[in-house]
C-alpha cells in the first residue's frame, strides 16, 4: 500500500549511467551499411553504454535545482514522460529526481522525489503516473505534483530496472527486478507474481502492446517479445537497448534506443537506424496529443526531437 514519499539518500548500488560528457555530431548511416551497424555498432555501443554505466559509481542526490538552456547535468537519464495533454510538458527522470520541463525540453526544473533513483516513467489511466528504480517505487495520482511510496507484496526487491503498463488494461502493470525476472501485477500495483525467469533480471526496456505482447530489451540477450504474458520468449534484435517507445496513435510504430535511435513501422519485428550516437541513447517518450512528435535523451547530454513519427531527428536548443 502506499505511505507518503520522503527524499532520501539509498546505499551505494551499481547502476546505468550515460557516458562521460563528449561533444559528438550525430552521423547518419546509409541503409546498405545496416548489417555492419548491426554486428558493430548496435552490440558494442549498447552494451558498452552499459559496462562503462555499471563501473561509475552511484553520486547520491547530485544534480543542480534547474537547468537552462538544455538538460541538467546530472550523473544520469534514465526515463522520460511527455504530459498527455501539452507536448511540450516534459518529465526527466534522474538519478537525483524527477525535472520537469514546460517549454519542450529547453529549461529544466527539479520537482520531486529528489534524491530517488527514476529510471522508469509510465503513464496509467487519467493523470496516474509510476516511477520505479534503484529501491525506488512510487506512484502519483495527480500527473506528477505529488507522490506517494508503494510498496507492494510479490516483490523479491524493490531494484526495477524495467517498468510498464498495459495501455488495454491500466492495472495490469510489469516490473524487470534486477537478477530476479519478471513480475506481474493485475490489481493495480498491490501485489505482483513471477511470469518469467527467463527474461526479467537484465531487462533495461519494457513496453506493452495494445494486443498484451510484451516488448523487453535484454542488456544480455536483446529485443526479446512474448505473446503469452511472458510464458515464453522469441528474439526480435541482438542490441544492447536503453530504452522502448510505442507510439499511443499507431502501436506498429516503436522507437528503441541503445546505439543511438532504432525505429520499427511493424510492431517491432524490424528496425531501422534512424540516427547514430556514438555514445548512445536512453530514454525515450512518445507525445500523446501529438502523437507524430517524440523526445530521446542522448548520452552525449543532448536532447533530441523527432516531429515526423520518429523519422528525422535535431536537437533541442
Amino acid at each position: 500500500m502506499a505511505t507518503k514519499s520522503k527524499s532520501r539518500r539509498k546505499p551505494p548500488s551499481r547502476r546505468p549511467i550515460q557516458a562521460p560528457k563528449k561533444k559528438v555530431e550525430p552521423t547518419r548511416f546509409p541503409r546498405w551499411l545496416w548489417p555492419v551497424v548491426t554486428a558493430l555498432v548496435i552490440l558494442g555501443v549498447g552494451a558498452g553504454a552499459f559496462l562503462i554505466a555499471k563501473e561509475q559509481a552511484q553520486s547520491g542526490s547530485d544534480g543542480p535545482a534547474a537547468a537552462t538552456g538544455g538538460l541538467p547535468d546530472t550523473p544520469d537519464y534514465h526515463s522520460l514522460l511527455v504530459a498527455p495533454s501539452d507536448p511540450e510538458h516534459i518529465l526527466l527522470g534522474t538519478h537525483a529526481g524527477l525535472y520537469e520541463s514546460t517549454d519542450g525540453g529547453r529549461d529544466w526544473q527539479r520537482v520531486a522525489l529528489e534524491g530517488q533513483d527514476a529510471m522508469n516513467l509510465a503513464q496509467s489511466q487519467g493523470k496516474t503516473v509510476w516511477a520505479a528504480g534503484h529501491n525506488a517505487f512510487a506512484k502519483s495520482t495527480d500527473g506528477g505534483a505529488n507522490w506517494a511510496d508503494v510498496r507492494p507484496d510479490g516483490l523479491p526487491s524493490l531494484d526495477i530496472h524495467g517498468f510498464a503498463v498495459d495501455p488495454s488494461r491500466p492495472d495490469r502493470l510489469y516490473a524487470a527486478v534486477a537478477g530476479q525476472g519478471l513480475f506481474r501485477s493485475d490489481v493495480g500495483g498491490e501485489s505482483f507474481r513471477l511470469v518469467s525467469k527467463e527474461v526479467g533480471g537484465a531487462v533495461m526496456a519494457l513496453a506493452v502492446m495494445p494486443d498484451g505482447r510484451i516488448l523487453a530489451g535484454d542488456i544480455e540477450k536483446g529485443l526479446m517479445e512474448s505473446s503469452d504474458g511472458g510464458k515464453s520468449w522469441r528474439l526480435l534484435l541482438r542490441a544492447g537497448l536503453m530504452g522502448l517507445a510505442v507510439n499511443p496513435d499507431d502501436p506498429k510504430t516503436v522507437i528503441a534506443t541503445g546505439p543511438g535511435i532504432l525505429l520499427s513501422t511493424d510492431s517491432g519485428k524490424t528496425f531501422d537506424p534512424v540516427l547514430t550516437l556514438e555514445q548512445g541513447a536512453g530514454p525515450v517518450g512518445w507525445s500523446s496529443s501529438d502523437p507524430k512528435l517524440a523526445y530521446v535523451v542522448g548520452f552525449d547530454r543532448k536532447l533530441y526531437r523527432s516531429n515526423d513519427g520518429g523519422v528525422t531527428w535535431n536537437p533541442v536548443s
